[in-house]
């Protein structure tokens, strides 16, 4: 039988982020489903995850939510939610066509987006639009235009082998989930190959993306070790592995705290920890419990941003 792993003797220290968590967009979609659930009672059905996380999701899905990935799957009769991360504007249309009662929790930032690629495709211009082939949010933008108006670059050599003509008239827009550092650079080099691109009116990146990610810029460079909550699908919680690994930091993805190895803390003095967008708190203090289980350890948090935005529900559900 194997002895079990020694605990060190030195406590650890933690360095919490902050801003971490949940985010004004992911804290009303979840509102929805749940005042959705109390006005029309279960089963209330959700296309897509309603947000990144399977915590989250369980939880709901206990409360009477049915998560799905098409409409086909919902009965007629029912309320039905969409995901935070949008969806082409071709299934609300659907949804209303079949009689459907549905509900928009697509994240208004997001829906910012979407309005934008809509002006830009008015005023005559194709997009590039800056994102991850296949996610939602990327699904969900490129439904908000014509076929054909909006190319997607995911890389630099993706936008070093664009062939448009120089006075074709161009525009960008990008997931709001992304990599600070990335975008900007993608941006770059998009505006060096197209002097004329026009830009959006504010900056994509969505505020919690961006705090979330300057909060592990300012830890991970203390730490040996950042463990980073969130779902492999989240792309917030990917982006904010990367940076904590470009900072230095031996970065992991976790989405419970039963996955924590004792040997990753093995010669380490400082670990960080955060959370993605989609990551309640109650998953953080269930790692910090985990970690007091292995090592004696002291917390500290470093805030670095404090947000105080909100986001209104929709009309249906305000009394």
């Amino acid at each position: 039988m194997n002895a079990p792993f020694p605990v060190e003797q030195h406590s650890l220290r933690i360095l919490i982020a902050a801003p971490r968590g949940f985010c004004a967009g992911v804290d009303r979609a979840i509102e929805i489903v749940e005042r959705a659930i109390a006005l029309y009672g279960p089963p209330v059905y959700v296309r897509h995850e309603i947000v990144h996380n399977r915590f989250v999701v369980d939880g709901l899905r206990a409360k009477g939510a049915v998560f799905v990935e098409s409409l086909d799957e919902v009965p007629d009769g029912v309320p039905v939610i969409f995901s935070a991360h949008g969806v082409p504007k071709a299934v609300p249309a659907e949804a209303t066509a079949r009689g459907l009662e549905w509900l928009d929790a697509t994240c208004p930032l997001v829906s910012k987006v979407h309005r934008e690629a809509e002006r830009q495709i008015k005023a005559g211009r194709h997009i590039l639009f800056i994102g991850h082939a296949g996610h939602p949010e990327v699904i969900g933008t490129f439904g908000q235009v014509p076929e054909g108006n909006m190319t997607l670059v995911e890389t630099l050599e993706d936008v070093a082998a664009l062939d448009f003509p120089a006075d074709t008239p161009l525009s960008y827009l990008s997931q709001t989930t992304l990599s600070v550092d990335d975008t900007a650079a993608m941006i770059d080099a998009i505006t060096t190959r197209f002097p004329e691109v026009v830009a959006p009116k504010a900056e994509d990146i969505c505020y919690a993306t961006s705090n979330r990610q300057a909060a592990v810029k300012e830890i991970a460079p203390l730490c040996q070790l950042v463990l980073v909550i969130g779902a492999p699908n989240s792309s917030n919680s990917l982006r904010l592995v990367e940076v904590a690994e470009r900072s230095g930091a031996t970065a992991r993805l976790i989405q419970r705290a039963d996955e924590i190895d004792a040997e990753w803390l093995s010669g380490v003095d400082t670990l960080g920890l955060t959370a993605g967008a989609s990551a309640p708190e109650a998953l953080v203090e269930e790692v910090l419990a985990r970690l007091r289980s292995l090592r004696t350890v002291e917390t500290e948090e470093v805030v670095t941003a404090r947000e105080r935005i909100t986001f209104k529900l929709p009309r249906q559900l305000v009394s």
